[in-house]
């Protein structure tokens, strides 16, 4: 009898478009939600691919200056890279690989070597060092790793400016870079695709062996 009520089905009728609503707005506010989420850490989007470098979005559409450029932590590299003239050499088509240096990494330099290699009779040795930290070719951290496992647990690259880089994997499983003179610098943050190669964040600096900095 209560199935052929007007009054009951017309409640029914709104009973079910209440539950409908309901989860339409559920369905929405978890879209809304992951699209947040996704904008935060990574995404791929019409200028590239977006990725969070210590709070820094860096985007993969731009050149290895422009993203570093973006983030104070790069400030003295950034400011190195244009005492030394590399400025366009790093806005290249390339690809390059560039292990880049925090200023954390250079404040571990001996106390004064830095200003003493931006004064301007020093570019050379500057340019010298910049170009230690980069290698010609894109080499992601996985391109690393193979190198490494197929050469014996060791992997030696040429940099552009003609020193050599050995990479390692520590106990920790992060991968070492070793310069000419025995210093080591870990790779902290890596993969961060550029428009001209790749960007790894290293916490110290490569020291080339063969001038006098």
């Amino acid at each position: 009898m209560q199935a052929n009520n007007p009054t009951f089905a017309a409640m029914k009728k709104w009973f079910i478009f209440l539950l409908v609503a309901a989860s339409a707005q559920s369905l929405f506010a978890q879209d809304s939600a992951s699209s947040n989420h996704i904008v935060i850490d990574s995404v791929k989007a019409k200028w590239g691919k977006v990725k969070n470098v210590n709070g820094t979005a860096m985007i993969s559409s731009n050149n290895i200056i422009e993203n570093i450029e973006l983030s104070k932590e790069y400030s003295l590299l950034v400011t190195a890279i244009e005492d030394a003239g590399l400025t366009e050499t790093f806005r290249s088509k390339g690809p390059i690989t560039f292990f880049a240096p925090t200023n954390q990494a250079f404040e571990k330099l001996p106390a004064g070597e830095l200003d003493t290699l931006l004064k301007p009779n020093h570019k050379l040795d500057l340019n010298y060092l910049i170009t230690s930290h980069a290698i010609a070719g894109k080499f992601s951290v996985k391109d690393i790793q193979h190198k490494i496992n197929a050469n014996n647990g060791q992997a030696t690259f040429r940099t552009i400016a003609g020193s050599t880089l050995t990479a390692k994997i520590d106990s920790n499983r992060n991968i070492v870079l070793i310069d000419d003179n025995g210093g080591e610098s870990i790779i902290s943050k890596f993969d961060i695709l550029q428009s001209n190669g790749m960007l790894h964040i290293i916490n110290a600096v490569l020291v080339p062996k063969t001038k006098n900095i």
